[in-house]
């Protein structure tokens, strides 16, 4: 009788285990970051690209004007698939590089061989502006007005987000 008790209630402790484990992997875990923002720019400072010299957040973005602010490397393969999508959006909007734990040596061969389509380059050697701004790899692009992230593209840009960025800028 003992045996057929113990039984039992193990197989009704399993059962109810097994229910719970159950339900916990029908829930989906994964994680997608939003992408309209809404919020203020970061501020930082950062060297310039070509000279190391040192400037400032407040004197790279300007009230009531559209950018891009581009995160980049040259060792990044999707990097290269949305390059020419940058060159064809630097006539419509000012975009910003953020070049992202990247040998500068590296960077300008990179810049050389597909040109350039930033106005400003500013290096990141160790990341920590690109985790400022909440990004999570190479490549992203965040679209900003008036010092506000309006729109995260996290990924190379492609024909949709080419013309969604053109969209909101007219």
């Amino acid at each position: 009788m003992r045996t057929k008790t113990l039984f039992s209630i193990f197989i009704v402790f399993f059962l109810v285990l097994f229910f719970f484990f159950y339900k916990g992997l029908q829930n989906p875990n994964i994680y997608t970051p939003s992408v309209e923002i809404k919020k203020d720019i970061p501020n930082f400072e950062a060297k310039l690209f070509n000279t190391n010299e040192l400037i400032f957040s407040e004197k790279v973005f300007k009230s009531d004007k559209f950018y891009l602010i581009n995160i980049w490397s040259s060792w990044c393969v999707p990097c290269r698939d949305e390059h020419s999508f940058l060159l064809r959006l630097r006539e419509n909007v000012d975009i910003i590089g953020l070049n992202y734990k990247d040998k500068i040596v590296n960077a300008k061969k990179f810049l050389n061989e597909f040109n350039s389509p930033y106005r400003l380059i500013l290096s990141d050697p160790d990341g920590t502006i690109a985790i400022e701004w909440g990004a999570y790899g190479v490549p992203e692009t965040f679209l900003i007005y008036n010092k506000k992230i309006l729109k995260k593209y996290i990924g190379p840009l492609n024909e949709n987000s080419l013309l969604e960025i053109k969209r909101m800028i007219k």
